[in-house]
């Protein structure tokens, strides 16, 4: 089975944790370990966020005096790619010796009219205090919006319209590689109508689209998304909190789930499901094994009539 798993960027850098190399390269062999079980059994593609090392590199870029302008985000993002990208290879590497192994850095292809490009609202970055956020905004010119415990930049996130690097992952696949791609949404581009000569944009692709969209061009059979709760919840952090287990494309569209969090997950999922009729599952990350046999998370699926 070949199966597409997106995990965020929040598997290095999870809420409270320092930016710190270390703790990024100390909480990547989780996401090995996880995926190490499903990898001996199925082909793997794995994609993954970059929220919290592109805003640490915005926020660098910004504040360095030799620059004469800042790095647009398009090779900010190619830049976590290559940093994410390394840590997954070396503990893979170290989890399945003998595989093989390579992380490519993707470009997604985006509408230069899209509408998001006037809407920035893709969170990026650390939470900052009100103060200190609205302080940043006026010196760096950044768009801000408040997050759950703070403010936080956002900038435009378009939708994503194909993967450049389609046919080059197909042959990865083809000679036996584990393949990591598509890190942070891919790197936003846009294509010459007449020359087709890519463009680097200002923006952030969703990672969780830019994973359905890879999933469904790769004929994926299975879309895993891993987060950091077991499954997908109705009236989350509610008194009326309820799991929810098996599900349709229809069904999780009329959840009315959060944009900032759940949102995404639950779109990306629906849309690999009804696009190819293959399966799509929601749930933790060290759960992801039993997530595709069936035992744990959300699974999503075109039809819940029991022959």
């Amino acid at each position: 089975m070949r199966i597409v798993i997106a995990r965020g960027g929040n598997a290095l850098l999870r809420r409270g944790d320092r930016p710190d190399a270390a703790v990024q390269q100390a909480n990547i062999d989780r996401v090995a370990t996880a995926v190490a079980a499903l990898a001996l059994e199925h082909e793997i593609v794995i994609t993954h966020g970059n929220e919290p090392q592109i805003g640490l590199l915005a926020m660098e870029s910004a504040a360095d005096p030799v620059l004469t302008a800042p790095f647009p985000l398009d090779l900010l993002g190619a830049q976590t790619e290559g940093l994410i990208g390394s840590l997954l290879v070396r503990a893979l590497h170290d989890t399945l010796p003998g595989r093989k192994i390579a992380a490519l850095v993707t470009h997604t292809l985006v509408r230069g009219d899209d509408p998001a490009f006037a809407r920035p609202a893709k969170r990026v970055g650390p939470v900052y205090p009100r103060d200190v956020a609205h302080s940043l905004a006026r010196r760096r010119g950044w768009h801000i919006a408040k997050d759950t415990t703070g403010w936080r930049q956002v900038v435009a996130s378009p939708a994503p319209e194909g993967i450049v690097e389609t046919e080059t992952i197909h042959d990865l696949l083809a000679c036996g590689a584990l393949v990591i791609c598509a890190g942070g949404g891919g790197v936003p581009v846009t294509a010459d109508h007449d020359t087709g000569a890519l463009t680097g944009v200002e923006a952030v692709v969703d990672k969780d689209l830019t994973a359905a969209l890879l999933a469904e061009e790769l004929k994926a059979d299975f879309l895993l998304i891993l987060t950091d709760v077991p499954n997908v919840y109705a009236d989350y952090g509610t008194r009326h909190q309820q799991s929810v287990l098996d599900v349709t494309p229809d069904d999780l569209r009329r959840g009315g789930f959060c944009e900032d969090s759940m949102g995404p997950k639950t779109e990306a999922a629906a849309r690999f499901v009804e696009r190819t009729g293959g399966l799509a599952a929601i749930g933790a990350l060290d759960a992801a094994y039993e997530i595709v046999h069936g035992r744990s998370g959300t699974l999503v699926r075109s039809d819940l009539t029991v022959g």
